[in-house]
This record gives C-alpha cells, structure tokens and sequence, in this order.
C-alpha cells in the first residue's frame, strides 16, 4: 500500500507550518454586559473571531483589580466553549500590569489563548513584558501562553521587526487612535476616520511597516479599529482595503455588528475556494510535482498562495469542497 501524499504544510513549507491560524476578527470589549453579549455570540457563531476581555481600557480607574478578577471569572466559565478567549493587560510599567498578569495567569491561564500586551515604547519593553508573562506563568504552573503586542507608539514602530522577531510574539496590532494622538496634534482627527486612516501618509507608513514586519518573521498582523461602527457598508469596505491592499489577515471589532462584516470582507469567494481546493487535491495527487491546471503551468510556488486561500476559508468559516475537507482538515491529514 503506498504512502499518502504529504499534507501541504509539510510539502509546500519544508516542514510543519507554523505560522499562527488565528481567527480574521479579534473582538475587543471591556463593559461586563458587552463582554457577556460576545461570549454568547461566539457560541452562537463558533470559534470564527477571538474575544478580547480588555483590562486596560476597560477597567474603571480604581478598580483594576476587581476587573481583572472579572475576566479572569468569564474566561473560565462555561459561557467560554471554545477557548478563543483572550485578555489586554496594563502596559509594561504600569502600577497595574503585573497584578494584571498574576491574576489572569494564576485564575485563568489554563483557559486563555493569548495575551495582549500595549503601549511600549520599544523592543526592550516587550522584552520585559515577556520576561515578566512567562515568569508568571512558571509561578503558577502554567505553559507559557501566547502573547501579542499593540503597535501604538513611536518606539515600537521604530522597533516594529525587532519586535515581530521575538519567538514568543504571535501577532502585531495597530493602535491606531494612540498612534496619531502620539503625534501632538500633527497628524489630523481625519486620520481617525474613514477614509482617512487609509489616505495620511504617516499612518500609512505605520500600517505597511507593521504588515510587513509581522509577515517577515511569520506572524500575524491585525488590522486597527473603525470607529464608524453603525455604517457596515464603509466598515466592509476598510475591511477589504486592509485585507487586499494592506496585507493584513486579522482586524480589530470593537461592536457585535462589526463582526459579521469583517468577515466577509476577509473570507476568499466561492469560486476561489474551489479553485484552490481543486488545483491543491491535483497537485497532492502528483506528488506536488508542477501540473498543468486550466492552461496554466503550477508548482510548489503558487500552490503555497493556494493553501493560504484554503487557510482563509476555514478560518472564516466557509464550506470547503468534501474531499479538500477531507484530505486537508479532517482528522490527522490536517
């Protein structure tokens, strides 16, 4: 009996990929009804956008403490089914971050996916950051949990490659409304808005550098926030700029209603999840040998652009053709 063929990430990458497959939407939300709300949605839709518990932005002055200790209580509650649960603590050097990190760690860790850290002012700061999350961890017993970091100042920017390069960074994230308040008044309020934010030079600048820094060292960018959350269709449209224009393969939610519409925009079509799935099962079944596919010559160079629509699919939640399911995500073929 003849060996199968070898999965697409270990034929097409060299070995197991392993950039991270993180879901298209992370959801932010730090209110406890509105933390409440999206831990129900994401039961209802499934583990196709994480959830930020936030406790930075979302605790009252004064009550860090107590928040954290909230969050904490939800991660580990039922209403968390898939453990896509993530949490924002206080930037490095914040009276509140390691009390933060203690408590999400010590009552939580074993339930959270990842957490975010904000703010810093440079490459070293994130080094700290780490340092202090995965001492914690030891501490508590706990494996050390993902971490990803909130590009937002003029440091990090300045060390944005440096940071995508720490092996215990799984994402960058662009700060958009700190980065442009960091600048004093230089940078206009409609660098806030829409289109705005997709038109001011310098926070193009910041966008591109933070992409191609994240898909440098095989990590995963997430796009900033659109404030403009009742207008879905302005909201789909910056999410399809961020996704085909911009290079990144996650983004921010910071109302329910963004949710569904982040998605679409990041989610391949129909016809180009069967074209990939149907070009991808050829291609296994030679061996990963180039074919010939619709009049056009393939190899492993273009099969690798296919795999990460087939990637994309899953995780937004579209149906893949039965047999690419089959042979690419179904028990241990995947």
């Amino acid at each position: 009996m003849s060996a199968l063929p070898p999965h697409p990430r270990q034929a097409l990458f060299g070995h197991t990929d392993l950039r991270p497959l993180l879901p298209a939407v992370d959801h932010y939300c730090g209110v406890e009804a509105r933390m409440r709300k999206s831990l129900a949605l994401q039961a209802e839709l499934g583990p196709v956008f994480d959830i930020t518990l936030d406790a930075e932005d979302g605790a009252p002055v004064g009550g860090e403490a107590e928040h954290a200790a909230l969050i904490a209580e939800l991660a580990t509650s039922e209403a968390n089914r898939f453990g896509r649960v993530g949490a924002r603590v206080h930037p490095w050097g914040h009276a509140a971050f390691e009390a933060d990190v203690d408590t999400l760690i010590g009552q939580a860790g074993h339930r959270l996916a990842y957490l975010m850290i904000p703010k810093p002012d440079s490459a070293d700061d994130v080094e700290r950051a780490v340092a202090a999350i995965d001492a914690a961890c030891a501490h508590h017993g706990r494996p050390p949990l993902p971490l990803q970091v909130l590009i937002e100042t003029h440091g990090a920017l300045r060390d944005v490659f440096r940071i995508a390069a720490h092996p215990r960074i799984e994402s960058l994230s662009f700060g958009l409304m700190d980065f442009v308040s960091a600048h004093g008044g230089a940078i206009p309020k409609m660098a806030m808005e829409l289109p705005g934010q997709f038109e001011h030079p310098l926070v193009v600048r910041a966008k591109l550098e933070i992409a191609a820094a994240a898909h440098a060292y095989g990590k995963v960018p997430s796009h900033c926030v659109v404030t403009e959350f009742r207008d879905t269709t302005r909201l789909a449209a910056a999410a399809r700029r961020a996704a085909h224009e911009f290079g990144y393969t996650r983004m921010w939610s910071i109302h329910p209603d963004q949710i569904r519409p982040i998605l679409e925009a990041f989610a391949p079509g129909a016809d180009e999840v069967a074209e990939a799935a149907e070009l991808l099962l050829q291609a296994q079944a030679a061996q990963w040998a180039p074919i010939s596919f619709h009049d056009r010559l393939h190899d492993r160079a273009s099969y690798r652009y296919f795999w990460t629509v087939l990637e994309r699919a899953q995780r937004t939640g579209r149906a893949l053709p039965a047999a690419a399911q089959q042979a690419f995500f179904t028990g241990s073929s995947g």
